[in-house]
Protein backbone atom coordinates (compact mmCIF):
# COMPACT_ATOMS: atom_id res chain seq x y z
CA UNK A 1 0.00 0.00 0.00
CA UNK A 2 1.51 3.37 -0.95
CA UNK A 3 2.34 5.90 1.78
CA UNK A 4 0.88 8.89 0.02
CA UNK A 5 -2.79 9.82 -0.31
CA UNK A 6 -4.91 9.76 -3.39
CA UNK A 7 -6.41 12.98 -4.63
CA UNK A 8 -9.72 12.05 -3.01
CA UNK A 9 -8.03 11.10 0.27
CA UNK A 10 -6.19 14.41 0.35
CA UNK A 11 -9.46 16.23 -0.08
CA UNK A 12 -11.08 14.13 2.63
CA UNK A 13 -8.16 14.65 5.02
CA UNK A 14 -8.23 18.41 4.42
CA UNK A 15 -11.95 18.62 5.18
CA UNK A 16 -11.59 16.42 8.25
CA UNK A 17 -8.68 18.47 9.58
CA UNK A 18 -10.35 21.85 9.07
CA UNK A 19 -13.57 20.57 10.64
CA UNK A 20 -11.71 19.13 13.62
CA UNK A 21 -9.71 22.32 14.22
CA UNK A 22 -12.80 24.48 13.94
CA UNK A 23 -14.85 22.27 16.23
CA UNK A 24 -12.07 22.11 18.82
CA UNK A 25 -11.55 25.87 18.79
CA UNK A 26 -15.25 26.52 19.36
CA UNK A 27 -15.48 23.95 22.16
CA UNK A 28 -12.48 25.07 24.26
CA UNK A 29 -14.40 27.12 26.89
CA UNK A 30 -16.86 24.27 27.47
CA UNK A 31 -14.30 21.48 27.66
CA UNK A 32 -13.11 20.18 31.03
CA UNK A 33 -9.62 21.48 31.75
CA UNK A 34 -8.42 18.10 33.00
CA UNK A 35 -10.49 15.31 31.45
CA UNK A 36 -12.25 12.56 33.31
CA UNK A 37 -10.21 9.74 31.87
CA UNK A 38 -11.86 6.91 30.01
CA UNK A 39 -9.40 4.32 31.19
CA UNK A 40 -10.73 1.61 28.92
CA UNK A 41 -10.18 3.82 25.88
CA UNK A 42 -6.69 4.74 27.06
CA UNK A 43 -5.86 1.11 27.65
CA UNK A 44 -6.97 0.36 24.12
CA UNK A 45 -4.83 3.18 22.70
CA UNK A 46 -1.87 1.69 24.50
CA UNK A 47 -2.45 -2.00 23.83
CA UNK A 48 -4.49 -2.48 20.65
CA UNK A 49 -2.25 -3.92 17.92
CA UNK A 50 -1.53 -1.83 14.85
CA UNK A 51 -3.64 -3.02 11.91
CA UNK A 52 -2.06 -4.97 9.10
CA UNK A 53 -4.26 -3.08 6.67
CA UNK A 54 -4.74 0.62 7.19
CA UNK A 55 -7.97 2.01 8.66
CA UNK A 56 -8.12 4.90 6.23
CA UNK A 57 -8.45 8.66 6.65
CA UNK A 58 -12.04 8.80 7.90
CA UNK A 59 -11.55 6.15 10.59
CA UNK A 60 -8.29 7.74 11.74
CA UNK A 61 -9.92 11.12 12.24
CA UNK A 62 -12.89 9.50 13.99
CA UNK A 63 -10.54 7.83 16.47
CA UNK A 64 -8.72 11.10 17.07
CA UNK A 65 -12.01 12.93 17.62
CA UNK A 66 -13.61 10.24 19.78
CA UNK A 67 -10.65 8.82 21.71
CA UNK A 68 -7.70 11.22 21.74
CA UNK A 69 -9.33 14.62 22.22
CA UNK A 70 -11.67 13.62 25.08
CA UNK A 71 -8.69 12.24 27.02
CA UNK A 72 -6.43 15.26 26.48
CA UNK A 73 -5.87 18.21 28.80
CA UNK A 74 -7.42 21.42 27.48
CA UNK A 75 -4.26 23.49 27.64
CA UNK A 76 -5.95 26.42 25.88
CA UNK A 77 -8.78 26.69 28.43
CA UNK A 78 -8.91 30.26 29.82
CA UNK A 79 -8.79 29.01 33.42
CA UNK A 80 -5.88 26.63 32.93
CA UNK A 81 -3.64 28.68 35.21
CA UNK A 82 -1.50 26.07 36.91
CA UNK A 83 1.73 26.40 34.97
CA UNK A 84 3.70 28.73 32.71
CA UNK A 85 2.01 27.21 29.70
CA UNK A 86 -0.10 29.23 27.33
CA UNK A 87 -2.36 28.21 24.47
CA UNK A 88 -1.03 28.03 20.93
CA UNK A 89 -1.78 31.10 18.84
CA UNK A 90 -4.43 30.78 16.18
CA UNK A 91 -2.19 30.41 13.13
CA UNK A 92 -0.05 27.70 14.75
CA UNK A 93 -1.96 24.56 13.65
CA UNK A 94 -1.78 25.65 10.03
CA UNK A 95 1.91 26.56 10.00
CA UNK A 96 2.75 23.36 11.86
CA UNK A 97 1.06 21.43 9.07
CA UNK A 98 3.15 23.27 6.46
CA UNK A 99 6.35 22.57 8.41
CA UNK A 100 5.42 18.89 8.45
CA UNK A 101 4.72 18.94 4.72
CA UNK A 102 8.07 20.42 3.68
CA UNK A 103 9.92 18.54 6.47
CA UNK A 104 13.08 20.63 6.44
CA UNK A 105 16.04 19.16 8.32
CA UNK A 106 17.47 22.27 9.95
CA UNK A 107 21.00 21.01 10.37
CA UNK A 108 22.98 22.23 7.36
CA UNK A 109 21.76 24.76 4.86
CA UNK A 110 21.74 22.47 1.83
CA UNK A 111 18.76 20.68 3.39
CA UNK A 112 17.02 23.80 4.67
CA UNK A 113 18.04 27.09 3.00
CA UNK A 114 14.84 29.07 3.65
CA UNK A 115 14.62 27.58 7.14
CA UNK A 116 18.17 28.75 7.85
CA UNK A 117 17.42 32.39 7.12
CA UNK A 118 14.06 32.24 8.93
CA UNK A 119 15.75 30.90 12.07
CA UNK A 120 18.35 33.64 11.76
CA UNK A 121 15.55 36.18 11.46
CA UNK A 122 13.85 34.95 14.63
CA UNK A 123 17.12 34.82 16.56
CA UNK A 124 18.16 38.29 15.34
CA UNK A 125 14.85 39.75 16.48
CA UNK A 126 15.12 38.10 19.90
CA UNK A 127 18.73 39.21 20.45
CA UNK A 128 17.70 42.71 19.42
CA UNK A 129 15.17 42.80 22.25
CA UNK A 130 18.15 42.63 24.62
CA UNK A 131 20.14 45.20 22.61
CA UNK A 132 22.81 42.79 21.45
CA UNK A 133 24.67 43.57 18.25
CA UNK A 134 25.61 41.78 15.04
CA UNK A 135 28.07 39.44 16.74
CA UNK A 136 25.31 37.77 18.74
CA UNK A 137 23.38 34.70 17.72
CA UNK A 138 21.61 31.64 19.00
CA UNK A 139 19.55 28.61 18.18
CA UNK A 140 15.95 27.49 18.56
CA UNK A 141 15.78 24.64 21.09
CA UNK A 142 13.21 22.24 22.49
CA UNK A 143 12.67 24.52 25.49
CA UNK A 144 14.33 26.38 28.34
CA UNK A 145 15.85 23.26 29.90
CA UNK A 146 17.76 22.41 26.72
CA UNK A 147 18.73 26.06 26.27
CA UNK A 148 20.23 26.11 29.76
CA UNK A 149 22.08 22.84 29.12
CA UNK A 150 23.50 24.28 25.89
CA UNK A 151 24.44 27.52 27.63
CA UNK A 152 26.36 25.72 30.37
CA UNK A 153 28.13 23.60 27.76
CA UNK A 154 29.20 26.79 25.99
CA UNK A 155 30.30 28.32 29.30
CA UNK A 156 32.44 25.27 30.05
CA UNK A 157 34.18 25.50 26.67
CA UNK A 158 34.79 29.20 27.22
CA UNK A 159 36.14 28.73 30.74
CA UNK A 160 38.15 25.58 30.00
CA UNK A 161 39.67 25.74 26.49
CA UNK A 162 40.65 22.08 26.71
CA UNK A 163 37.23 20.91 27.84
CA UNK A 164 36.38 19.40 24.45
CA UNK A 165 39.51 17.24 24.56
CA UNK A 166 39.73 16.32 28.23
CA UNK A 167 36.20 16.85 29.55
CA UNK A 168 36.20 16.74 33.32
CA UNK A 169 38.90 14.05 33.45
CA UNK A 170 41.94 16.28 33.79
CA UNK A 171 42.11 15.83 37.56
CA UNK A 172 41.93 19.49 38.43
CA UNK A 173 39.90 21.18 41.16
CA UNK A 174 36.11 20.98 40.76
CA UNK A 175 34.28 23.59 38.71
CA UNK A 176 31.56 25.41 40.63
CA UNK A 177 28.24 26.79 39.38
CA UNK A 178 26.06 29.30 41.23
CA UNK A 179 22.32 29.90 41.08
CA UNK A 180 19.40 30.88 43.28
CA UNK A 181 17.63 28.50 45.62
CA UNK A 182 14.52 29.48 43.64
CA UNK A 183 16.10 28.51 40.31
CA UNK A 184 14.48 26.05 37.92
CA UNK A 185 15.45 22.41 38.40
CA UNK A 186 16.94 22.39 34.89
CA UNK A 187 20.09 23.99 36.30
CA UNK A 188 20.83 21.07 38.59
CA UNK A 189 19.78 18.62 35.89
CA UNK A 190 22.23 20.22 33.46
CA UNK A 191 25.00 20.00 36.06
CA UNK A 192 24.27 16.30 36.46
CA UNK A 193 24.20 15.65 32.70
CA UNK A 194 27.44 17.55 32.08
CA UNK A 195 29.26 15.73 34.86
CA UNK A 196 29.72 18.81 37.03
CA UNK A 197 27.82 17.11 39.83
CA UNK A 198 24.97 18.68 41.77
CA UNK A 199 27.25 18.93 44.81
CA UNK A 200 29.12 21.62 42.87
CA UNK A 201 26.00 23.72 42.33
CA UNK A 202 25.72 26.43 44.97
CA UNK A 203 22.08 27.30 45.74
CA UNK A 204 22.39 30.89 46.90
CA UNK A 205 19.77 32.07 49.41
CA UNK A 206 17.15 34.63 48.46
CA UNK A 207 15.76 37.58 50.35
CA UNK A 208 12.18 38.23 51.42
CA UNK A 209 11.40 39.14 47.81
CA UNK A 210 12.65 35.71 46.61
CA UNK A 211 15.49 37.32 44.61
CA UNK A 212 19.01 35.94 44.80
CA UNK A 213 21.11 37.77 47.39
CA UNK A 214 24.06 39.25 45.52
CA UNK A 215 26.04 39.82 48.71
CA UNK A 216 25.87 36.12 49.59
CA UNK A 217 26.79 35.20 46.01
CA UNK A 218 29.95 37.32 46.16
CA UNK A 219 30.93 35.75 49.47
CA UNK A 220 30.37 32.25 48.09
CA UNK A 221 32.49 32.88 45.00
CA UNK A 222 35.32 34.35 47.05
CA UNK A 223 35.18 31.49 49.57
CA UNK A 224 35.32 28.86 46.82
CA UNK A 225 38.27 30.58 45.15
CA UNK A 226 40.10 30.72 48.47
CA UNK A 227 39.42 27.00 48.90
CA UNK A 228 41.09 26.26 45.57
CA UNK A 229 37.90 25.52 43.65
CA UNK A 230 37.08 26.88 40.18
CA UNK A 231 33.98 29.08 39.95
CA UNK A 232 32.98 29.41 36.29
CA UNK A 233 29.33 30.40 35.87
CA UNK A 234 26.32 32.05 37.49
CA UNK A 235 22.77 31.28 36.37
CA UNK A 236 20.51 34.19 37.25
CA UNK A 237 16.75 34.09 36.74
CA UNK A 238 14.51 36.69 35.16
CA UNK A 239 11.24 35.30 36.42
CA UNK A 240 11.46 32.39 38.85
CA UNK A 241 8.88 29.69 38.23
CA UNK A 242 7.28 29.88 41.67
CA UNK A 243 6.91 33.64 42.16
CA UNK A 244 8.14 35.39 39.01
CA UNK A 245 10.95 37.11 40.94
CA UNK A 246 13.68 38.79 38.88
CA UNK A 247 17.17 38.40 40.35
CA UNK A 248 19.31 41.55 40.77
CA UNK A 249 20.97 40.99 37.42
CA UNK A 250 23.02 44.20 37.41
CA UNK A 251 24.70 43.33 40.72
CA UNK A 252 25.22 39.74 39.61
CA UNK A 253 26.79 40.97 36.36
CA UNK A 254 29.24 43.06 38.41
CA UNK A 255 30.29 39.98 40.37
CA UNK A 256 30.72 37.97 37.18
CA UNK A 257 32.85 40.74 35.66
CA UNK A 258 35.03 40.94 38.78
CA UNK A 259 35.68 37.20 38.81
CA UNK A 260 35.64 36.29 35.11
CA UNK A 261 32.47 34.21 35.33
CA UNK A 262 30.00 33.40 32.56
CA UNK A 263 26.58 34.91 33.24
CA UNK A 264 23.62 32.93 31.93
CA UNK A 265 20.10 34.21 32.47
CA UNK A 266 17.24 31.76 32.66
CA UNK A 267 14.53 33.83 31.01
CA UNK A 268 12.35 30.90 30.00
CA UNK A 269 9.43 32.35 31.94
CA UNK A 270 10.24 36.02 32.25
CA UNK A 271 12.71 36.98 29.54
CA UNK A 272 10.14 37.89 26.91
CA UNK A 273 8.41 40.31 29.25
CA UNK A 274 11.02 42.63 27.76
CA UNK A 275 8.35 43.17 25.10
CA UNK A 276 6.30 45.08 27.69
CA UNK A 277 7.19 48.74 28.09
CA UNK A 278 6.38 48.57 31.79
CA UNK A 279 8.93 45.79 32.45
CA UNK A 280 11.67 46.64 29.99
CA UNK A 281 13.56 48.66 32.60
CA UNK A 282 13.48 45.77 35.07
CA UNK A 283 15.14 43.57 32.47
CA UNK A 284 17.59 46.14 31.09
CA UNK A 285 20.60 44.57 32.82
CA UNK A 286 20.03 41.36 30.83
CA UNK A 287 22.08 42.99 28.06
CA UNK A 288 25.17 42.32 30.20
CA UNK A 289 24.69 38.54 30.14
CA UNK A 290 26.78 36.12 28.09
CA UNK A 291 23.73 34.00 27.29
CA UNK A 292 19.98 34.13 27.80
CA UNK A 293 17.31 31.47 27.41
CA UNK A 294 13.78 32.42 26.38
CA UNK A 295 10.73 30.33 25.54
CA UNK A 296 8.62 31.36 22.54
CA UNK A 297 6.26 28.53 23.50
CA UNK A 298 5.32 30.60 26.53
CA UNK A 299 4.82 34.33 25.90
CA UNK A 300 4.81 34.09 22.10
CA UNK A 301 2.20 31.34 22.38
CA UNK A 302 3.96 29.04 19.95
CA UNK A 303 2.91 25.38 20.19
CA UNK A 304 5.33 23.06 21.91
CA UNK A 305 8.23 22.88 21.44
CA UNK A 306 9.99 26.20 20.88
CA UNK A 307 12.68 27.44 23.24
CA UNK A 308 15.69 29.53 22.31
CA UNK A 309 19.26 30.05 23.48
CA UNK A 310 20.70 33.49 22.76
CA UNK A 311 24.46 34.08 23.03
CA UNK A 312 26.17 37.47 23.00
CA UNK A 313 29.06 36.08 20.93
CA UNK A 314 27.82 33.40 18.55
CA UNK A 315 31.37 32.24 17.83
CA UNK A 316 31.51 30.79 21.34
CA UNK A 317 28.48 28.67 20.57
CA UNK A 318 30.21 27.34 17.47
CA UNK A 319 33.41 26.73 19.47
CA UNK A 320 31.43 24.40 21.73
CA UNK A 321 29.44 22.54 19.08
CA UNK A 322 31.17 22.64 15.70
CA UNK A 323 32.67 19.35 14.49
CA UNK A 324 33.77 18.43 10.97
CA UNK A 325 32.62 15.25 9.24
CA UNK A 326 33.60 13.92 5.84
CA UNK A 327 30.02 12.82 5.16
CA UNK A 328 28.53 16.29 5.72
CA UNK A 329 29.10 19.28 3.45
CA UNK A 330 30.86 22.30 4.86
CA UNK A 331 29.22 25.66 4.31
CA UNK A 332 30.86 29.02 3.70
CA UNK A 333 27.84 31.00 2.46
CA UNK A 334 27.56 34.18 4.52
CA UNK A 335 23.79 34.22 4.02
CA UNK A 336 23.19 30.77 5.50
CA UNK A 337 23.95 29.14 8.84
CA UNK A 338 24.59 25.45 9.49
CA UNK A 339 22.77 25.04 12.80
CA UNK A 340 24.35 21.63 13.37
CA UNK A 341 27.37 23.71 14.50
CA UNK A 342 25.34 25.61 17.11
CA UNK A 343 23.89 22.79 19.18
CA UNK A 344 24.02 19.06 19.96
CA UNK A 345 21.49 17.90 17.36
CA UNK A 346 22.07 16.94 13.77
CA UNK A 347 18.51 16.19 12.73
CA UNK A 348 16.38 19.18 13.73
CA UNK A 349 12.80 20.13 12.97
CA UNK A 350 11.74 23.53 11.63
CA UNK A 351 10.77 25.00 15.02
CA UNK A 352 11.56 28.57 14.00
CA UNK A 353 8.79 28.50 11.38
CA UNK A 354 5.92 28.64 13.87
CA UNK A 355 7.51 31.57 15.69
CA UNK A 356 8.29 33.48 12.50
CA UNK A 357 4.84 32.82 11.05
CA UNK A 358 2.97 34.00 14.13
CA UNK A 359 4.91 37.24 14.52
CA UNK A 360 4.48 37.89 10.80
CA UNK A 361 0.76 37.09 10.89
CA UNK A 362 -0.21 39.03 14.01
CA UNK A 363 2.57 41.62 14.38
CA UNK A 364 4.75 42.37 17.39
CA UNK A 365 2.18 44.76 18.86
CA UNK A 366 -0.35 41.94 19.25
CA UNK A 367 2.09 40.04 21.46
CA UNK A 368 2.93 43.18 23.44
CA UNK A 369 -0.78 43.65 24.05
CA UNK A 370 -1.33 40.02 25.09
CA UNK A 371 1.58 40.22 27.53
CA UNK A 372 0.32 43.46 29.04
CA UNK A 373 -3.16 41.98 29.37
CA UNK A 374 -1.72 39.02 31.29
CA UNK A 375 0.16 41.40 33.57
CA UNK A 376 -3.03 43.37 34.20
CA UNK A 377 -5.01 40.22 35.00
CA UNK A 378 -2.36 38.98 37.42
CA UNK A 379 -2.39 42.29 39.25
CA UNK A 380 -6.18 42.23 39.34
CA UNK A 381 -6.09 38.72 40.81
CA UNK A 382 -3.60 39.96 43.41
CA UNK A 383 -5.93 42.85 44.26
CA UNK A 384 -8.82 40.43 44.76
CA UNK A 385 -6.68 38.32 47.09
CA UNK A 386 -5.39 41.33 49.06
CA UNK A 387 -8.90 42.69 49.50
CA UNK A 388 -10.22 39.37 50.82
CA UNK A 389 -10.45 38.81 54.59
CA UNK A 390 -9.84 35.08 54.07
CA UNK A 391 -6.89 35.07 51.66
CA UNK A 392 -3.41 36.58 51.59
CA UNK A 393 -0.56 36.90 49.13
CA UNK A 394 2.56 34.87 49.83
CA UNK A 395 4.94 36.80 47.55
CA UNK A 396 5.11 40.03 45.55
CA UNK A 397 3.49 39.79 42.10
CA UNK A 398 6.34 40.79 39.81
CA UNK A 399 5.20 39.11 36.60
CA UNK A 400 2.07 36.96 36.26
CA UNK A 401 2.50 34.39 39.03
CA UNK A 402 0.13 34.91 41.95
CA UNK A 403 0.93 32.93 45.09
CA UNK A 404 -1.69 32.90 47.84
CA UNK A 405 -2.88 31.03 50.86
CA UNK A 406 -6.29 30.71 52.44
CA UNK A 407 -6.13 31.84 56.04
CA UNK A 408 -9.14 29.90 57.29
CA UNK A 409 -7.81 26.42 56.55
CA UNK A 410 -4.81 24.36 57.57
CA UNK A 411 -1.83 24.60 55.26
CA UNK A 412 -2.13 20.91 54.45
CA UNK A 413 -5.67 21.53 53.17
CA UNK A 414 -4.55 23.61 50.19
CA UNK A 415 -4.06 20.47 48.09
CA UNK A 416 -7.68 19.58 48.79
CA UNK A 417 -8.74 23.01 47.55
CA UNK A 418 -6.83 22.46 44.31
CA UNK A 419 -8.58 19.13 43.81
CA UNK A 420 -11.94 20.74 44.50
CA UNK A 421 -11.35 23.53 41.97
CA UNK A 422 -10.40 20.95 39.37
CA UNK A 423 -13.29 18.59 40.17
CA UNK A 424 -15.97 21.27 39.91
CA UNK A 425 -14.49 22.67 36.70
CA UNK A 426 -13.61 26.08 38.12
CA UNK A 427 -9.90 26.12 37.27
CA UNK A 428 -6.64 24.23 37.24
CA UNK A 429 -4.26 25.93 39.68
CA UNK A 430 -1.00 24.63 41.09
CA UNK A 431 0.62 24.08 44.48
CA UNK A 432 3.42 26.25 45.83
CA UNK A 433 5.66 26.09 48.88
CA UNK A 434 7.39 29.27 49.98
CA UNK A 435 9.38 29.80 53.18
CA UNK A 436 8.17 26.43 54.42
CA UNK A 437 4.49 27.29 53.94
CA UNK A 438 2.06 25.63 51.56
CA UNK A 439 -0.23 27.58 49.30
CA UNK A 440 -1.75 27.95 45.85
CA UNK A 441 -0.22 29.36 42.70
CA UNK A 442 -1.95 30.77 39.65
CA UNK A 443 0.01 31.86 36.61
CA UNK A 444 -1.68 34.00 33.96
CA UNK A 445 0.03 33.17 30.67
CA UNK A 446 -3.05 32.71 28.53
CA UNK A 447 -4.30 35.26 26.03
CA UNK A 448 -7.79 33.72 26.31
CA UNK A 449 -8.13 34.50 30.02
CA UNK A 450 -10.49 37.36 30.90
CA UNK A 451 -11.32 39.39 33.97
CA UNK A 452 -14.50 37.32 34.32
CA UNK A 453 -12.35 34.19 34.57
CA UNK A 454 -10.28 35.75 37.35
CA UNK A 455 -13.45 36.79 39.19
CA UNK A 456 -14.84 33.27 38.92
CA UNK A 457 -11.67 31.76 40.40
CA UNK A 458 -11.33 34.40 43.15
CA UNK A 459 -15.00 34.08 44.12
CA UNK A 460 -14.76 30.30 44.30
CA UNK A 461 -11.63 30.47 46.44
CA UNK A 462 -13.32 32.96 48.74
CA UNK A 463 -16.35 30.69 48.99
CA UNK A 464 -14.23 27.69 49.90
CA UNK A 465 -12.36 29.80 52.46
CA UNK A 466 -15.61 30.99 54.02
CA UNK A 467 -16.70 27.39 54.47
CA UNK A 468 -13.46 26.84 56.42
Amino acid sequence: MPLDLTEQERADAGRELVALLDSYERSIPARPIVPVLDREVLRGLREDPFPERGLGVARLFRDIRDKVLPNSTTVAHPRNLAYVLGPPNGIAPYTEAIAAAINQNCNFSQLSPAASVIEQSVVRWLTGLFEWGDGSGGIITDGGSMATLNALTTALHEHCPDFRATGLQAGRAPLVLYTSQEAHRSVQKAAAILGLGVDNVRSVPTGADFRLRADVLRQAVEADRAAGLRPFCVVATSGTVATGAIDPIGEIADICADHGLWLHIDGAYGGLFVLSERLRGSLAACTRADSISVDPHKLLFAPLEAGCLLVRDRRKLADAYSFSSSYLPGGDDSLLVDYMDYGPQLSRGFKAFKVWSAVRAFGVSAFRSAIDDNLDLARYFAERVSASPVMELMAPVTLTAVCLRITTIAESAHDSVLRQLNADGTALLGPVRLNGRDGIRACVTNYRTTKADIDLVADRLAGIAAEG
